[in-house]
């Protein structure tokens, strides 16, 4: 009777503080019980990044029904494939945010933790204008370098080109997250999310489709939707900013420029940002090595169960960032100790959600493909793409929260070197033994992914495990 009694309390406090996480509010993650920290962190930034996968998995179900759907899934996993740089700038920035702000907020200096998120939204309104500009005006050519062929370039160039342009709104929702995730606020950065998909849910099919008032604009629709769904998220944003109720708490004053604090923000961010520039760019030539060697057909099909795959990962990626916050907290409150218990919780956490998604993939891999097209090549490659790529899921877990808490400490250089050797010393030129060298074509590309997150993985373990992030100063 009293165990029933201990688990039904258990539950109860669960669920609890499921309502105060979706509640959101000012929280000390610097005290309490570890459990219920992650627990207070990480759902809404599950939730957060749950619903930034669903923008990639909206838009490529709609685009999958037009009529002449190959072109319109390469258009878009082929874009997409460009504007991981544009994320890679984004959260490499958001990273150095978030590991200032969440040390400025366990050193119970808010003050400092508002100017330091301010500057960094000025450098990525800067990068932002020069991202869009380059997009708006080289398009054509950015699908031409992608290998993509001359009919997809044709009839995507200006979904490219919207896209591209709009990329000031793909920089300020992923970067004013990352200090919102900083300060501890991750409910408003999850609200953030859950308006911008909502809108690009509703506005996706009538813009494509042309319903009520709006006329038909094909693929070029799902472009207007996304762009217009992710500025209203930033609308969102830059309310809460002014209007915050929790640790964070700007004013105008904050955003003028201070030349010391952008510097200390660079010195913290270009790590960071390299590091998931390395990354994006490996899936570029990924990408690429698909499509140079198994054409149109293989590419749709890879590019449908990457927004699967991404879809399953970005959940697992808002624990890995709930650790990083946990991290940049406690060391700034010197409590290394309780930031290393913070960071092995998460990764068993992770390890548990990824092992089942990986059962999922493994067995479930063909319908999933079907809802998006029954084309037989473009199914076979999704379904042989998505198996492959989610044998490594359990890996990918792990090393996220080892990435992401080495990040969230300011040892944002390890996880750099971790990978460049991992990704363009490893990773590609594997993918090219196997696809070119020994025939494989685009299955040698899947293969050599989950192999090298794994291997990425052991290393980023490796690494924590040996405790030198503890002494980083930010």
């Amino acid at each position: 009777m009293l165990k029933q009694k201990t688990n039904t309390n258990k539950v109860s406090r669960f669920f609890s503080l499921v309502r105060q996480s979706l509640k959101g509010g000012e929280h000390d993650y610097t005290t309490g019980n570890i459990r219920g920290a992650i627990v207070l962190l990480a759902i809404p930034m599950i939730l957060e990044l749950s619903l930034e996968s669903v923008f990639a998995v909206v838009d490529m179900y709609f685009v999958s029904h037009l009529p002449d759907n190959e072109v319109a899934i390469a258009t878009v996993g082929l874009t997409e494939s460009v504007i991981s740089i544009i994320y890679t700038i984004a959260m490499g920035l958001g990273m150095g945010a978030t590991a200032i702000v969440a040390r400025r907020i366990g050193e119970k200096n808010p003050e400092a933790a508002a100017h330091a998120g301010s500057q960094a939204i000025l450098i990525g309104i800067l990068a932002a204008i020069v991202l869009s500009s380059a997009g708006l005006v080289f398009a054509p050519e950015i699908l031409q370098l992608m290998k993509a062929e001359p009919r997809v370039i044709k009839e995507g160039t200006v979904f490219t080109r919207i896209m591209l342009g709009g990329s000031m709104v793909i920089i300020l929702l992923f970067l004013i997250n990352g200090v919102f995730r900083g300060a501890g606020d991750a409910a408003i950065a999850m609200r953030s999310l859950w308006l911008a998909s909502l809108i690009n849910i509703i506005l996706c099919p009538t813009l494509i489709n042309g319903y009520g008032p709006f006329p038909e604009l094909g693929l070029k629709g799902a472009a207007i939707a996304t762009v217009i769904g992710r500025g209203t998220g930033v609308l969102y944003q830059c309310y809460h900013l002014f209007h915050s109720k929790g640790n964070l708490r700007i004013k105008w004053s904050h955003f003028k420029f201070d030349l010391p604090v952008v510097k200390h923000l660079f010195e913290v961010a270009w790590p960071a940002t390299f590091q998931f520039f390395i990354q994006s760019g490996s899936w570029i030539v990924l990408a690429w090595l698909v499509s140079d060697t198994g054409g149109t057909h293989a590419t749709a099909g890879y590019q449908v169960a990457i927004r699967n795959v991404v879809f399953f990962i970005l959940p697992a990626w808002g624990l890995s960032n709930a650790a990083a916050t946990l991290v940049g907290q406690n060391l700034g409150a010197q409590q290394p100790e309780r930031a290393e218990k913070s960071v092995f919780l998460a990764t068993r956490f992770n390890g548990i959600f990824m092992a089942i998604v990986m059962f999922i993939f493994l067995l479930f891999a063909s319908p999933i493909i079907s809802i998006f097209t029954h084309q037989p090549d473009v199914h076979r490659f999704g379904v042989l793409s998505m198996q492959i790529i989610g044998s490594g899921y359990i890996f990918y877990g792990i090393g996220m929260v080892m990435m992401q808490a080495l990040n969230g400490a300011g040892d944002t250089k390890t996880p750099t070197w971790i990978n460049i050797t991992g990704f363009w010393l490893f990773q590609i030129p594997f993918a090219f033994l196997l696809a070119r060298v020994l025939g494989l074509g685009p299955i040698g590309a899947f293969i050599a992914i989950p192999v090298a997150e794994s291997l990425i993985a052991l290393v980023a373990w490796y690494y924590f495990k040996k405790g030198k992030w503890k002494e980083v100063r930010v």
